[in-house]
């Protein structure tokens, strides 16, 4: 689904006060979840290439460091 900005905009502009701080909510909302499932990507990504080095020959190379 394609939104036009610019009729986004003109929306908002016509909406409550009240409605607006709504809105505003709801796009703080919209963020804080792209941001948590950034996060959670980065932490999948790195537990992943953690069980990469997790294996016997790895260790013992490590514990003669």
């Amino acid at each position: 689904m394609s939104v036009n900005r610019e009729e986004l905009k003109r929306i908002i502009d016509q909406i409550p006060e009240q409605d607006a701080v709504e809105v505003a909510d709801f796009i703080g909302y919209l963020n804080s979840k792209r941001e948590r499932e950034a996060q959670n990507n980065l932490e999948q990504a790195s537990v992943t290439s953690m069980e990469f080095w997790n294996n016997p020959v790895d260790d013992e190379v490590w514990n003669n460091v």
